[in-house]
């Protein structure tokens, strides 16, 4: 089995594949002082509540953007698993699909390997990948699956965070979509999350408008990350919501530097 770790800057997700398969997946909160040991204990256990053992992993790949992270994962992959781990991006395990920004080395590995996992379920086609995380990035997928660059901009939860950081007497609320559709709050809470929610979707439609408007042809826009069925629910917003994006994209990954289709 194939086991790949997708580091976010505020989560790190754990995946078991067996081919194409997602057997089981697993997140914890991202932390770079997080030893190989204490990834393992953790592990351990969920593995074994899914029916799975530490001997049925014969392969690591990993995708991280926070770099102090990658030591211990990789000391993980070796120590427990017995098995050097592949790295996106780095050494033998290139993407496999052109960088087309002129930046290529600083695309985000979650941002390329979301553009492989994009290119697999929609192929021919032009995609627009938003992925909500920390940051909510909007990216660009040619039809031939090139990554031609995109939009970053604060994520919910960040964008919530420092207004309420910034304003002594709001109070901290949960994102949720709003009781009703209108955009006048009678509390202040109401309203931070009118500002928030639809604030949000407002942004959202507007930049895939520009961006269909510039691409000049139709795209298949491609929503992950947790957040994505929260705004769907009211605002249908994506053609189609893929919570594995990014983890599907490790395993295809793995998969090309392997041979297999």
């Amino acid at each position: 089995m194939l086991l790949a770790i997708d580091v976010g800057n505020t989560n790190a997700k754990f995946a078991l594949f067996r081919g194409s398969d997602l057997l089981a997946r697993w997140r914890i909160a991202t932390d770079d002082r997080r030893t190989a040991d204490e990834y393992m204990v953790w592990l351990d256990q969920l593995m074994r509540i899914e029916g799975h053992a530490r001997g049925d992993v014969d392969a690591v790949i990993i995708s991280t953007v926070v770099p102090r992270a990658l030591h211990n994962l990789q000391l993980l992959a070796h120590k427990y698993f017995g098995v050097e781990a592949l790295v996106a991006g780095r050494g033998a395990v290139g993407w496999g699909i052109a960088l087309k920004v002129d930046e290529p080395q600083a695309v985000g590995a979650d941002r390329a390997v979301n553009a492989i996992s994009a290119q697999a379920v929609e192929p021919g086609k032009d995609k627009l990948v938003i992925s909500f995380g920390t940051a909510t990035t909007f990216d660009h997928i040619g039809p031939d699956g090139a990554y031609r660059g995109g939009i970053i901009a604060p994520g919910v939860n960040l964008s919530l965070e420092a207004l309420v950081a910034a304003a002594a007497k709001l109070p901290r609320i949960a994102i949720e979509a709003p009781a009703n559709p209108s955009v006048i709050g009678r509390t202040t809470e109401s309203q931070m999350l009118i500002g928030v929610y639809w604030g949000y979707v407002a942004m959202i439609e507007g930049l895939i408008a520009r961006m269909k408007a510039e691409v000049g042809k139709p795209m298949t826009v491609i929503a992950t990350g947790g957040l994505a069925t929260l705004f769907q629910e009211q605002a249908h917003l994506f053609d189609r919501i893929e919570p594995d994006l990014t983890l599907n994209g490790l395993m295809h990954l793995y998969a090309k530097q392997n041979g297999q289709k």
